[in-house]
């Protein structure tokens, strides 16, 4: 459904239960589409350690050092990048 913005201000109760029900509701100016109301939906997210066991490293992987070479690139100032 398209309305015009004064439409939208005056029934945006109602235009956002019609994007409830997933219709997508357009809003214009002046009979120009300017913007879509449509459902919200929360982006999904992985929870912590979802991908425990899934990724493959070497066996002589060392995280220690690999951990130190990652930090130095953050706090040493000769990896900064030019101003």
């Amino acid at each position: 459904m398209q309305v015009n913005i004064l439409e939208a201000k005056n029934n945006l109760s109602s235009l956002i239960v019609a994007a409830e029900r997933d219709e997508e509701v357009v809003i214009a100016r002046n009979g120009v589409p300017v913007a879509k109301l449509v459902k919200y939906t929360a982006n999904k997210v992985a929870p912590p350690g979802a991908w425990k066991g899934r990724a493959a490293y070497a066996a002589d992987w060392n995280f220690a050092e690999t951990n130190a070479e990652v930090e130095q690139l953050f706090t040493d100032s000769d990896n900064a990048p030019a101003a």
